[in-house]
């Protein structure tokens, strides 16, 4: 199983669901799943650990989805999006992404300037200034802390204090669902540090302006380019 198999079956379920389709990516990545699982049983990796295996694919390529889903709408409001990892590993960037790169860099002093994490990137095109980051992961129970302590130093500094941060995803693990003994800290981190967290799931969802279904990114950030204008 790869990518383009993943996006197929969005692509299914968007055929099948229209704009709700996302509401299906818990489903989705069950049924992902089973193939990886199918396919996995036939060529074993060296390890011996399906587990291992799928939540390398899934971390992966879950990111890649969400930024295929995002791409178009986001393109239409005259922005563009980068992929993290293309900011992070590739040397010889375009002109252009060599000043998104710049751009987004967190200042560490005598220790150097060093990308914040960062899944996905969205910037003008004309100016190459970075107006958000996304954090996406399946889970959010090891991202939460960690996007708020980039959020802090992106404020910090007063080239990239404007920059939001936001956090995507199915909260596979139900971090932010209402009654679980590890919510406050996890909800309390998401209200005060970051600019919004976008969940992919059919899940009740907290009553919250920081904590939505991720339906609602597109108009926010829409929001966010008619107030800084």
């Amino acid at each position: 199983m790869n990518f383009e198999d993943l996006k197929n079956l969005y692509i299914a379920k968007k055929n099948q669901l229209g704009a709700d389709a996302y509401r299906q990516i818990p489903v989705l990545l069950q049924e992902a799943e089973v193939i990886h699982r199918c396919d996995w049983e036939e060529d074993r990796t060296p390890a011996n650990d399906h587990g291992q295996s799928w939540r390398s694919f899934k971390g992966k390529n879950l990111q890649k989805l969400i930024q295929y889903i995002l791409t178009d709408a986001i393109e239409e409001l005259g922005l563009k999006v980068v992929n993290g990892d293309t900011l992070e590993k590739t040397i010889n960037l375009s002109q252009e992404l060599s000043q998104v790169k710049r751009n987004v860099l967190v200042n560490y002093g005598t220790f150097g300037c060093h990308l914040p994490d960062a899944d996905i990137v969205i910037y003008q095109p004309d100016t190459c200034k970075v107006l958000a980051i996304i954090s996406s992961k399946s889970s959010l129970r090891e991202r939460i802390a960690q996007t708020g302590y980039w959020k802090r130093k992106l404020l910090a500094d007063e080239a990239t204090k404007h920059i939001k941060v936001y956090l995507v995803s199915p909260d596979g693990d139900k971090t932010l669902k209402e009654g679980r003994r590890r919510t406050p800290k996890a909800r309390a981190i998401v209200e005060v540090e970051l600019d919004g967290t976008y969940l992919l799931t059919e899940e009740e969802m907290p009553d919250s302006e920081k904590i939505k279904l991720f339906e609602h990114f597109i108009e926010d950030l829409r929001d966010e380019l008619n107030e800084s204008e």
